[in-house]
């Protein structure tokens, strides 16, 4: 097995070696999925109750901190104008897509977003380490529970993720100027065509998608592999652990591109940046800009137009037609959760990118009050997990190295139903003991939910079929169990599949269905679903990003062309 040099682990900056040190009785009492990413869904590191609105929280008394940390998230926010042309609501890759390509074609854009728009700097510790969150980390959040079951409270504030619960699966997604981009873990890779098809069903091209839109987006986001001298660096240890098992066990890893900026890493592994993407930091953020999110490249080059305005802080809660516009309820928020004001904006064109949930609950919310009477059946229908398996086995040996965050590699199994396993990796392992090996397990599963509107309280919930997740379950942890080697594991309990979060949740206003084939909504002019919630479910083995990102590229320039 290849390993770093002592030199190379010598050579780490001594706060990032004390730190992980001090990490250690963390992640020994967390257990496997939680500690693949500081936190986890359901059975692992799961939310003890439904995340509260902020009006319902206190202000964080950990508010002169943040104030001190991040004083930007607390500047006055500004205010869009009561009407534009068109207003974006999210600021995930759909939105950031659209607000681009519509600024282009000179057309002045509002961008709304819920959350703050948090700074990058190479030497703040600007979001909260993954394996010790608080209040910059989650949205809004007051308890988490690890697999101890001993709840553990977070200090209620505007953090970056949102981990929001329903019965039988968390689903995780962004809040904050960026959305997802700032929460994943960077990997965007194309699905093969069968599966592709399998999804999308004909509905959209993926001979078009190949040739044009996964181009168009892997130039724009900058995508690559992880380069040789960063995999063979002791951060990534666990990625040559990884795929030396995949090799015994007779698969053949694929290397994954992933939109990571390599520089910066290397200014991590040589010191000249805080430890971040080395130090297994990815689903609350990375402080130092080592992720190239949106805010590096497609928002930022939407500013630039001079047509496009980003407005964070601001919640979007109901959407209605009004005449021959569309009316946006907004309430203002401060990081604190104070309720700052309440509007109501109008825009010709309404462009919906909120994250599968965000726009499910506008759109089912306005059907069932009558806001858009129009709207179809198809409106909340076919929710998916993208068929999501947290796994993990023993590593074979312990090595030297720390495990960072970019994933190195990726396996297609078809024994059966087809299932990818991808290189994960576990935050905050000391640089002596790396015990185990994590992957993200991704099904071709059709598994679905939907979203229904409760008309006591207003709220829209995700109705997720019992033991939904059994079959996908079963399936990603045979494909583990091949992998897996015979030696013995002191933390055998913990290593068992968990299927009871997503982060990558699909579906709801399916295109072709809710929508026509470019995400006009059935029924309504200037109304567009732009985002996750046109994806039928599942991005056919692969993580979502990459095809919701060329999706929104194909939709948003047959809108522009055809001018409705």
């Amino acid at each position: 097995m290849t390993t770093a040099p002592l030199s190379a682990l010598m050579e780490r900056p001594s706060d990032q070696v004390r730190g992980t040190m001090e990490r250690r009785g963390f992640i020994k009492g967390a257990g496997l999925a939680a500690t693949m990413l500081g936190f986890a869904g359901g059975s692992t590191f799961a939310a003890a109750a439904a995340a509260a609105g902020p009006e319902d929280n206190g202000p964080s008394p950990r508010t002169p901190v943040y104030r001190t940390l991040v004083p930007e998230i607390f500047a006055p926010l500004p205010d869009p104008p009561d009407h534009v042309p068109a207003i974006v609501i999210g600021s995930g890759f759909g939105a950031a897509i659209t607000a681009l390509r519509l600024a282009q074609s000179g057309t002045q854009v509002a961008v709304l977003e819920r959350g703050s728009r948090w700074p990058n700097d190479p030497w703040r510790n600007i979001f909260a380490t993954d394996t010790v969150p608080d209040g910059r980390g989650f949205w809004y959040r007051s308890t988490f529970t690890g697999v101890n079951r001993i709840p553990v409270q977070i200090d209620p504030f505007g953090g970056v993720l949102d981990v929001s619960s329903y019965q039988g699966i968390e689903v995780w997604r962004g809040a904050c100027v960026g959305g997802g981009s700032v929460v994943f873990t960077g990997v965007m890779t194309e699905p093969e065509q069968r599966f592709f098809d399998h999804v999308f069903g004909g509905v959209v091209d993926y001979r078009e998608m190949q040739d044009v839109y996964y181009p168009r987006v892997r130039q724009m986001l900058r995508l690559s592999p992880i380069p040789n001298d960063i995999y063979d660096s002791f951060a990534f240890t666990h990625a040559r652990v990884w795929d030396e098992q995949v090799r015994a066990a007779g698969y053949s890893p694929q290397r994954i591109d992933s939109s990571w900026n390599w520089d910066v890493i290397r200014a991590e592994l040589t010191g000249r940046s805080l430890p971040s993407a080395t130090a297994g930091c990815s689903n609350l953020g990375n402080s130092n800009g080592a992720k190239f999110d949106l805010n590096q490249n497609y928002l930022r080059y939407a500013e630039d137009t001079g047509c496009t305005h980003i407005y964070p802080g601001h919640r979007v809660d109901a959407i209605a037609e009004d005449a021959d516009r569309y009316t946006v309820a907004v309430t203002k928020l401060a990081p604190t959760g104070e309720v700052l004001g309440i509007r109501t904006l109008t825009c010709d064109k309404l462009f919906l990118a909120a994250g599968s949930v965000g726009t499910s609950e506008l759109l089912v919310r306005a059907r069932a009050t009558g806001a858009l009477p129009n709207l179809n059946e198809h409106i909340g229908e076919g929710w998916g997990s993208n068929g999501d398996v947290a796994l993990a086995r023993p590593a074979t040996s312990l090595a030297v190295g720390t495990q960072g965050t970019p994933s190195a590699s990726r396996i297609l199994d078809e024994a059966g139903t087809p299932v990818s396993l991808e290189n994960w990796y576990v935050p905050g392992t000391t640089p002596f003991d790396i015990g185990i090996v994590a992957s993200l397990g991704i099904v071709l599963d059709d598994t679905r939910g939907r979203f229904v509107y409760n008309p006591t309280d207003g709220s829209v919930d995700l109705q997720w079929p019992p033991d939904g997740a059994a079959g996908y379950l079963a399936r990603a942890q045979e494909v583990n169990n091949k992998l897996a080697c015979d030696c013995p594991s002191p933390n055998r309990s913990i290593l068992e599949p968990d299927a009871s979060f997503t982060p990558h949740p699909l579906g709801g206003a399916v295109i072709g269905r809710a929508t026509d084939a470019y995400g006009r909504v059935r029924g309504y002019r200037g109304l567009y679903v732009m985002d996750g919630a046109a994806v039928p479910g599942s991005t056919g083995t692969v993580n979502p990003s990459l095809t919701i990102s060329a999706l929104a590229e194909r939709n948003i320039e047959a809108i522009i062309r055809s001018g409705e």
